[in-house]
Parts: C-alpha cells; sequence; structure tokens
C-alpha cells in the first residue's frame, strides 16, 4: 500500500514503471524546463525593451529638428512598467516551475525519473535569479533616474 492510500487518499493515476513511461516523464520535464525557458526569454525582452525606451525617449530631444515631447513623463513611466512586468513574469514562472517540478517528483512519479530520489538543481534556478536580479536592478535604475 503506498503512503498515499495509507493516508486514505487514492492515487489520482496508475503509475506503472516502465520505459514509454518513463521517456513520458523525461518529455514533460523537458516540455516544462522549455515553458521556462520561454517565460524567461520574454522577461528579458519586457526588462530590455523597458529600459531601451527610457534610454531612447530620453535623449531623442537632443537630436536636430526633435519636436519637445507633449509628456516628458510618459517614457519613464512606460519603461518602468515594462521592467516591472518582466520581474513578475520571471518571478510568477520560476515559482510555477518549481511547483510542476516538485508534482514531478511527488508520490509514484518519482519512480519514472529513473534517477536518484534527490530531486536534482536545475541551472535554470540560477539563470532565473540573475534575470530577476538584473530586472529589480534596472528598475531602481530607472526609478531613481541613475541613467
Amino acid at each position: 500500500m503506498s503512503d498515499t492510500q495509507a493516508s486514505g487518499q487514492a492515487e489520482r493515476f496508475e503509475v506503472r514503471v516502465t520505459a514509454d513511461s518513463h521517456f513520458a516523464w523525461l518529455r514533460t520535464r523537458l516540455a516544462i524546463e522549455s515553458t521556462l525557458m520561454a517565460y524567461l526569454r520574454t522577461s528579458v525582452s519586457l526588462i530590455g525593451f523597458g529600459f531601451a525606451i527610457v534610454q531612447f525617449l530620453n535623449n531623442v530631444h537632443e537630436l536636430p529638428g526633435a519636436a519637445a515631447a507633449r509628456l516628458p513623463g510618459a517614457a519613464w513611466y512606460l519603461g518602468l512598467a515594462l521592467i516591472f512586468c518582466g520581474v513578475i513574469a520571471a518571478v510568477v514562472s520560476l515559482l510555477e516551475y518549481r511547483r510542476m517540478i516538485s508534482y514531478l517528483w511527488s508520490g509514484g512519479f518519482a519512480a519514472l525519473a529513473g534517477m536518484t530520489s534527490k530531486q536534482e538543481e536545475s541551472p535554470l534556478y540560477a539563470i532565473a535569479g540573475v534575470l530577476v536580479f538584473i530586472g529589480i536592478f534596472a528598475f531602481f535604475a530607472v526609478l531613481l533616474r541613475f541613467v
């Protein structure tokens, strides 16, 4: 009797440890990592685009023949909003990734991994952490007008 059945909860799925199931588990794990990387690419784009908007529109008035901006603070607010959205997207995607990986290593699914019982840490945690740090730095650099 499994731990979840002993606690009174029935298993949601019948997990059979076969080669097909193992490779399906691996495909699912790689799909989850691919999804996180797509979210991180989007986050990088939002952070970079927000920072670029602030830099470009703050300096566009120096171009010859450029008219004065009607809303001079709009670029600053838009840039901050995009940077903030990029940081939030990275944090939310990291939390969702962690939740899905925990699910893959829970219950009977852990046997499908074909690895040790210890869950392997992914380098994506470090990459996402660095991205969040860069995004927070960019946000405060723009907010405090360091750039």
